[in-house]
Protein backbone atom coordinates (compact mmCIF):
# COMPACT_ATOMS: atom_id res chain seq x y z
CA UNK A 1 0.00 0.00 0.00
CA UNK A 2 1.18 3.49 -0.84
CA UNK A 3 0.11 6.79 0.71
CA UNK A 4 1.13 10.16 -0.66
CA UNK A 5 0.22 13.49 0.91
CA UNK A 6 -0.96 16.01 -1.67
CA UNK A 7 -1.95 19.05 0.40
CA UNK A 8 -2.16 20.20 4.04
CA UNK A 9 -4.47 23.08 4.93
CA UNK A 10 -2.60 26.18 6.07
CA UNK A 11 -4.86 26.87 9.07
CA UNK A 12 -5.64 23.36 10.35
CA UNK A 13 -4.34 19.79 10.17
CA UNK A 14 -6.81 18.93 7.40
CA UNK A 15 -5.08 17.14 4.54
CA UNK A 16 -5.59 15.49 1.18
CA UNK A 17 -3.77 12.32 0.18
CA UNK A 18 -3.81 9.41 -2.23
CA UNK A 19 -4.01 5.93 -0.71
CA UNK A 20 -3.25 3.15 -3.18
CA UNK A 21 -3.96 -0.55 -2.73
CA UNK A 22 -3.73 -3.33 -5.31
CA UNK A 23 -7.42 -2.66 -6.04
CA UNK A 24 -7.01 1.01 -6.91
CA UNK A 25 -6.41 4.57 -5.77
CA UNK A 26 -8.45 6.30 -3.07
CA UNK A 27 -8.37 10.04 -2.49
CA UNK A 28 -8.44 10.91 1.21
CA UNK A 29 -10.09 12.05 3.39
CA UNK A 30 -12.59 9.29 2.71
CA UNK A 31 -15.71 7.87 4.32
CA UNK A 32 -16.10 4.09 4.12
CA UNK A 33 -19.67 2.72 3.92
CA UNK A 34 -20.16 -0.22 6.27
CA UNK A 35 -20.73 -3.60 4.61
CA UNK A 36 -20.38 -5.75 7.74
CA UNK A 37 -21.80 -8.92 6.19
CA UNK A 38 -20.57 -8.32 2.66
CA UNK A 39 -23.20 -5.79 1.61
CA UNK A 40 -24.11 -2.20 2.42
CA UNK A 41 -27.71 -2.65 3.57
CA UNK A 42 -30.32 -1.50 1.04
CA UNK A 43 -27.67 -0.29 -1.45
CA UNK A 44 -26.89 -2.23 -4.65
CA UNK A 45 -23.24 -2.59 -5.68
CA UNK A 46 -23.74 -0.52 -8.85
CA UNK A 47 -24.93 2.42 -6.74
CA UNK A 48 -21.87 2.20 -4.47
CA UNK A 49 -19.62 2.08 -7.52
CA UNK A 50 -20.83 5.52 -8.57
CA UNK A 51 -19.27 7.12 -5.48
CA UNK A 52 -16.99 4.98 -3.33
CA UNK A 53 -13.59 3.37 -3.83
CA UNK A 54 -13.43 1.56 -0.48
CA UNK A 55 -15.94 -0.12 1.84
CA UNK A 56 -15.70 -1.88 5.21
CA UNK A 57 -16.40 -5.54 5.97
CA UNK A 58 -16.36 -7.22 9.37
CA UNK A 59 -14.45 -10.31 10.44
CA UNK A 60 -16.92 -11.28 13.17
CA UNK A 61 -19.98 -11.28 10.91
CA UNK A 62 -18.31 -12.74 7.81
CA UNK A 63 -16.83 -15.54 9.92
CA UNK A 64 -20.36 -16.71 10.70
CA UNK A 65 -22.07 -15.86 7.42
CA UNK A 66 -21.19 -16.95 4.81
CA UNK A 67 -18.07 -18.39 6.51
CA UNK A 68 -14.46 -18.41 5.37
CA UNK A 69 -14.80 -21.66 3.39
CA UNK A 70 -17.41 -20.05 1.13
CA UNK A 71 -15.34 -16.88 0.79
CA UNK A 72 -12.15 -18.80 0.07
CA UNK A 73 -13.78 -20.95 -2.63
CA UNK A 74 -15.14 -17.76 -4.23
CA UNK A 75 -11.62 -16.33 -4.36
CA UNK A 76 -12.06 -13.88 -1.48
CA UNK A 77 -14.50 -11.15 -0.54
CA UNK A 78 -13.95 -9.08 -3.70
CA UNK A 79 -14.96 -11.92 -6.02
CA UNK A 80 -17.79 -13.00 -3.72
CA UNK A 81 -19.33 -9.51 -3.76
CA UNK A 82 -18.26 -8.62 -7.31
CA UNK A 83 -16.64 -5.51 -5.82
CA UNK A 84 -13.59 -4.43 -7.78
CA UNK A 85 -12.46 -1.62 -5.45
CA UNK A 86 -10.71 -1.74 -2.06
CA UNK A 87 -12.05 -3.30 1.15
CA UNK A 88 -11.02 -2.80 4.78
CA UNK A 89 -11.93 -5.48 7.31
CA UNK A 90 -12.43 -4.71 10.98
CA UNK A 91 -11.01 -7.45 13.22
CA UNK A 92 -14.23 -8.22 15.10
CA UNK A 93 -12.95 -6.82 18.41
CA UNK A 94 -15.55 -4.06 18.61
CA UNK A 95 -18.45 -6.38 17.73
CA UNK A 96 -17.41 -8.74 20.51
CA UNK A 97 -17.14 -5.75 22.87
CA UNK A 98 -20.60 -4.51 21.89
CA UNK A 99 -22.05 -7.95 22.63
CA UNK A 100 -20.37 -8.10 26.03
CA UNK A 101 -23.35 -9.85 27.64
CA UNK A 102 -22.57 -12.83 25.43
CA UNK A 103 -18.83 -13.03 25.97
CA UNK A 104 -16.02 -13.53 28.46
CA UNK A 105 -12.71 -11.75 27.91
CA UNK A 106 -9.58 -13.64 28.97
CA UNK A 107 -5.89 -12.76 28.74
CA UNK A 108 -5.61 -14.79 25.53
CA UNK A 109 -8.81 -13.81 23.71
CA UNK A 110 -12.59 -13.80 23.98
CA UNK A 111 -15.02 -16.65 24.52
CA UNK A 112 -18.45 -15.73 23.16
CA UNK A 113 -21.76 -17.11 21.99
CA UNK A 114 -22.79 -16.95 18.36
CA UNK A 115 -25.67 -14.52 17.76
CA UNK A 116 -26.94 -16.98 15.15
CA UNK A 117 -27.28 -20.25 17.06
CA UNK A 118 -25.77 -19.69 20.51
CA UNK A 119 -22.75 -21.94 19.91
CA UNK A 120 -19.54 -21.15 21.78
CA UNK A 121 -16.52 -19.69 19.98
CA UNK A 122 -13.07 -18.45 20.92
CA UNK A 123 -11.54 -15.46 19.13
CA UNK A 124 -7.88 -14.62 19.69
CA UNK A 125 -5.32 -12.51 17.79
CA UNK A 126 -3.99 -15.24 15.51
CA UNK A 127 -7.48 -16.46 14.64
CA UNK A 128 -8.65 -12.96 13.72
CA UNK A 129 -5.63 -12.57 11.45
CA UNK A 130 -6.20 -15.99 9.86
CA UNK A 131 -9.84 -15.18 9.15
CA UNK A 132 -8.87 -11.81 7.66
CA UNK A 133 -6.33 -13.53 5.43
CA UNK A 134 -9.12 -15.78 4.11
CA UNK A 135 -11.63 -12.93 3.76
CA UNK A 136 -9.05 -11.04 1.72
CA UNK A 137 -9.50 -7.37 2.59
CA UNK A 138 -6.93 -4.93 1.26
CA UNK A 139 -6.52 -3.39 4.73
CA UNK A 140 -6.81 -5.57 7.83
CA UNK A 141 -7.07 -4.47 11.45
CA UNK A 142 -5.41 -5.71 14.62
CA UNK A 143 -7.45 -7.64 17.17
CA UNK A 144 -7.83 -5.29 20.14
CA UNK A 145 -9.56 -5.03 23.50
CA UNK A 146 -11.98 -2.11 23.51
CA UNK A 147 -12.60 -0.93 27.10
CA UNK A 148 -16.13 0.15 28.06
CA UNK A 149 -17.06 3.75 28.70
CA UNK A 150 -16.89 4.87 31.41
CA UNK A 151 -14.03 2.95 32.97
CA UNK A 152 -11.35 3.77 35.53
CA UNK A 153 -7.77 4.60 34.62
CA UNK A 154 -6.68 1.25 36.09
CA UNK A 155 -9.22 -0.66 33.98
CA UNK A 156 -8.21 1.26 30.84
CA UNK A 157 -4.52 0.61 31.52
CA UNK A 158 -5.11 -3.11 31.99
CA UNK A 159 -7.14 -3.24 28.77
CA UNK A 160 -4.45 -1.33 26.89
CA UNK A 161 -1.75 -3.75 28.02
CA UNK A 162 -3.86 -6.56 26.61
CA UNK A 163 -4.33 -4.70 23.31
CA UNK A 164 -0.56 -4.23 22.96
CA UNK A 165 0.16 -7.89 23.78
CA UNK A 166 -2.42 -9.02 21.25
CA UNK A 167 -0.97 -6.62 18.67
CA UNK A 168 2.42 -8.35 18.85
CA UNK A 169 0.71 -11.69 18.26
CA UNK A 170 -1.21 -10.29 15.29
CA UNK A 171 1.97 -8.89 13.77
CA UNK A 172 3.90 -12.11 14.32
CA UNK A 173 1.17 -14.19 12.69
CA UNK A 174 1.09 -11.98 9.60
CA UNK A 175 4.88 -12.09 9.27
CA UNK A 176 4.81 -15.88 9.25
CA UNK A 177 1.62 -16.40 7.22
CA UNK A 178 1.59 -14.51 3.92
CA UNK A 179 -1.42 -13.47 1.84
CA UNK A 180 -3.63 -16.21 0.41
CA UNK A 181 -4.73 -14.29 -2.68
CA UNK A 182 -2.62 -12.59 -5.33
CA UNK A 183 -2.64 -9.10 -3.85
CA UNK A 184 -1.12 -7.31 -0.87
CA UNK A 185 -2.89 -6.89 2.45
CA UNK A 186 -1.87 -3.91 4.59
CA UNK A 187 -2.02 -3.97 8.39
CA UNK A 188 -3.34 -1.19 10.68
CA UNK A 189 -2.79 -1.46 14.48
CA UNK A 190 -5.38 0.19 16.74
CA UNK A 191 -4.67 2.78 19.45
CA UNK A 192 -6.69 2.40 22.66
CA UNK A 193 -6.60 4.01 26.12
CA UNK A 194 -10.15 5.25 26.73
CA UNK A 195 -10.35 9.00 27.56
CA UNK A 196 -7.00 9.15 29.38
CA UNK A 197 -4.42 11.29 27.53
CA UNK A 198 -1.42 9.61 29.13
CA UNK A 199 -2.60 6.15 28.05
CA UNK A 200 -3.49 7.36 24.57
CA UNK A 201 -0.09 9.04 24.21
CA UNK A 202 1.71 5.90 25.37
CA UNK A 203 -0.32 3.70 23.02
CA UNK A 204 0.32 5.96 20.01
CA UNK A 205 4.05 6.15 20.73
CA UNK A 206 4.36 2.39 21.15
CA UNK A 207 2.32 1.59 18.06
CA UNK A 208 4.19 4.16 15.96
CA UNK A 209 7.36 2.11 16.52
CA UNK A 210 5.72 -0.71 14.58
CA UNK A 211 6.33 -0.35 10.85
CA UNK A 212 2.69 -0.53 9.85
CA UNK A 213 1.12 0.88 6.67
CA UNK A 214 -1.38 2.98 8.63
CA UNK A 215 -2.79 3.55 12.11
CA UNK A 216 -6.28 3.48 13.59
CA UNK A 217 -7.82 5.23 16.59
CA UNK A 218 -10.37 3.02 18.34
CA UNK A 219 -12.52 3.28 21.44
CA UNK A 220 -13.94 6.77 20.85
CA UNK A 221 -17.53 7.96 20.28
CA UNK A 222 -18.69 5.52 22.95
CA UNK A 223 -20.42 8.17 25.07
CA UNK A 224 -17.64 10.57 26.03
CA UNK A 225 -18.08 14.32 25.53
CA UNK A 226 -17.35 15.63 22.06
CA UNK A 227 -14.60 17.83 23.52
CA UNK A 228 -12.86 14.70 24.82
CA UNK A 229 -13.13 13.00 21.43
CA UNK A 230 -11.62 16.04 19.72
CA UNK A 231 -8.82 16.59 22.26
CA UNK A 232 -7.73 12.94 22.13
CA UNK A 233 -7.83 12.93 18.33
CA UNK A 234 -5.82 16.15 18.25
CA UNK A 235 -3.24 14.66 20.62
CA UNK A 236 -2.86 11.47 18.60
CA UNK A 237 -2.53 13.05 15.16
CA UNK A 238 0.40 15.08 16.55
CA UNK A 239 2.14 11.84 17.53
CA UNK A 240 1.34 9.51 14.63
CA UNK A 241 3.64 9.54 11.58
CA UNK A 242 2.62 12.29 9.17
CA UNK A 243 3.36 10.13 6.13
CA UNK A 244 0.92 7.36 7.11
CA UNK A 245 -2.92 7.38 6.90
CA UNK A 246 -4.92 7.83 10.13
CA UNK A 247 -8.26 6.08 10.56
CA UNK A 248 -10.80 7.23 13.18
CA UNK A 249 -12.97 4.19 13.74
CA UNK A 250 -16.76 4.39 14.05
CA UNK A 251 -17.07 8.14 13.36
CA UNK A 252 -19.61 9.32 12.55
CA UNK A 253 -22.16 11.98 11.77
CA UNK A 254 -21.36 14.75 9.23
CA UNK A 255 -20.29 17.28 11.89
CA UNK A 256 -17.97 14.79 13.60
CA UNK A 257 -16.38 13.91 10.27
CA UNK A 258 -15.60 17.56 9.50
CA UNK A 259 -14.13 18.00 12.97
CA UNK A 260 -12.02 14.87 12.44
CA UNK A 261 -10.78 16.13 9.08
CA UNK A 262 -9.72 19.40 10.73
CA UNK A 263 -7.65 17.37 13.21
CA UNK A 264 -5.78 15.45 10.52
CA UNK A 265 -7.87 12.29 10.13
CA UNK A 266 -7.87 10.61 6.71
CA UNK A 267 -10.38 7.74 7.01
CA UNK A 268 -13.80 7.33 8.63
CA UNK A 269 -16.55 4.70 8.83
CA UNK A 270 -19.97 4.55 10.46
CA UNK A 271 -23.38 2.93 10.04
CA UNK A 272 -25.15 6.28 10.58
CA UNK A 273 -25.89 7.23 6.94
CA UNK A 274 -27.47 3.89 6.05
CA UNK A 275 -28.96 2.97 9.45
CA UNK A 276 -30.53 6.40 9.92
CA UNK A 277 -31.60 6.44 6.29
CA UNK A 278 -33.49 3.18 6.73
CA UNK A 279 -35.46 4.87 9.50
CA UNK A 280 -36.29 7.94 7.42
CA UNK A 281 -33.60 10.38 8.58
CA UNK A 282 -32.01 12.25 5.69
CA UNK A 283 -28.92 14.47 5.86
CA UNK A 284 -29.19 17.49 3.56
CA UNK A 285 -27.32 20.75 2.87
CA UNK A 286 -30.10 22.58 4.75
CA UNK A 287 -30.15 20.27 7.76
CA UNK A 288 -31.58 16.97 9.01
CA UNK A 289 -34.96 15.88 7.68
CA UNK A 290 -37.27 13.19 9.07
CA UNK A 291 -39.05 12.30 5.86
CA UNK A 292 -41.79 10.46 7.77
CA UNK A 293 -43.06 13.68 9.39
CA UNK A 294 -46.52 14.84 8.30
CA UNK A 295 -45.14 18.20 7.12
CA UNK A 296 -43.84 16.42 3.99
CA UNK A 297 -47.16 14.73 3.17
CA UNK A 298 -48.10 17.20 0.39
CA UNK A 299 -44.64 18.49 -0.44
CA UNK A 300 -44.16 17.51 -4.09
CA UNK A 301 -40.77 19.18 -4.46
CA UNK A 302 -37.79 16.92 -5.17
CA UNK A 303 -36.28 15.01 -2.29
CA UNK A 304 -33.30 17.37 -2.01
CA UNK A 305 -32.99 20.31 -4.39
CA UNK A 306 -29.28 20.66 -3.50
CA UNK A 307 -28.55 16.94 -3.53
CA UNK A 308 -26.11 15.31 -5.93
CA UNK A 309 -27.65 11.87 -6.21
CA UNK A 310 -30.03 10.89 -9.02
CA UNK A 311 -32.62 9.86 -6.40
CA UNK A 312 -32.74 13.44 -5.10
CA UNK A 313 -34.24 14.73 -8.33
CA UNK A 314 -36.18 11.60 -9.27
CA UNK A 315 -38.47 11.35 -6.24
CA UNK A 316 -40.53 13.88 -4.30
CA UNK A 317 -40.60 14.27 -0.52
CA UNK A 318 -44.28 13.31 -0.52
CA UNK A 319 -43.64 10.14 -2.50
CA UNK A 320 -40.69 8.97 -0.38
CA UNK A 321 -42.74 9.64 2.77
CA UNK A 322 -45.52 7.52 1.28
CA UNK A 323 -43.05 4.69 0.59
CA UNK A 324 -41.88 4.73 4.22
CA UNK A 325 -45.40 4.73 5.62
CA UNK A 326 -46.28 1.91 3.21
CA UNK A 327 -43.25 -0.05 4.47
CA UNK A 328 -41.98 -0.34 0.92
CA UNK A 329 -38.34 -1.49 0.71
CA UNK A 330 -37.72 1.08 -2.01
CA UNK A 331 -37.92 3.78 0.68
CA UNK A 332 -34.90 2.38 2.51
CA UNK A 333 -32.92 2.11 -0.72
CA UNK A 334 -33.67 5.70 -1.76
CA UNK A 335 -32.84 7.12 1.68
CA UNK A 336 -29.62 5.09 2.02
CA UNK A 337 -28.40 6.10 -1.44
CA UNK A 338 -29.24 9.73 -0.69
CA UNK A 339 -27.34 9.74 2.62
CA UNK A 340 -24.27 8.01 1.18
CA UNK A 341 -24.27 10.50 -1.67
CA UNK A 342 -24.51 13.37 0.81
CA UNK A 343 -21.55 12.04 2.82
CA UNK A 344 -19.51 11.56 -0.34
CA UNK A 345 -20.15 15.05 -1.68
CA UNK A 346 -19.69 16.67 1.76
CA UNK A 347 -16.15 15.29 1.84
CA UNK A 348 -15.59 16.24 -1.81
CA UNK A 349 -16.55 19.80 -0.89
CA UNK A 350 -14.21 19.68 2.11
CA UNK A 351 -11.33 18.73 -0.20
CA UNK A 352 -11.97 21.73 -2.42
CA UNK A 353 -11.72 24.05 0.57
CA UNK A 354 -8.58 22.31 1.85
CA UNK A 355 -6.94 22.89 -1.53
CA UNK A 356 -7.72 26.62 -1.25
CA UNK A 357 -6.76 26.91 2.46
CA UNK A 358 -10.39 27.83 3.25
CA UNK A 359 -11.38 24.70 5.15
CA UNK A 360 -11.65 26.22 8.64
CA UNK A 361 -13.84 29.12 7.51
CA UNK A 362 -16.04 26.81 5.43
CA UNK A 363 -16.37 24.27 8.27
CA UNK A 364 -17.48 26.98 10.70
CA UNK A 365 -20.09 28.23 8.24
CA UNK A 366 -21.49 24.82 7.23
CA UNK A 367 -21.75 23.12 10.64
CA UNK A 368 -24.71 25.23 11.92
CA UNK A 369 -26.63 24.27 8.76
CA UNK A 370 -25.80 20.57 9.18
CA UNK A 371 -27.17 20.63 12.74
CA UNK A 372 -30.45 22.28 11.72
CA UNK A 373 -33.61 20.19 12.19
CA UNK A 374 -36.01 20.73 9.29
Amino acid sequence: MKFNLIKIDRFSKARIGILETDHGKIETPIFMPVASKGSVKSVPIHELNKMYKIILGNTYHLHFQPGIEVLHKAGGIHSFMNWKESILTDSGGFQIFSLKKLNKITEDGVVFKSIINGSLHFFYPEKSMKIQRFIGGDIIMSFDDCPPFPCSHTEAQKSLSKTHRWLKKCYSYLQNNPEIYKYKQSFFPIIQGSIYPDLRKYSAEEISLLEAEGYAIGGLSLGEKKEQTHSITDLLTDILPKEKPRYLMGVGNPVDILEGIALGIDMFDCVIPTRNGRHGMLFTWKGIMNIKNKKWEKDYSCLDEFGNSHVDQLYSKSYVRHLFLSKNNLAQEIASIHNLSFYFHLIQEAKIHIMHNEFVYWKQSIIPLLKERL
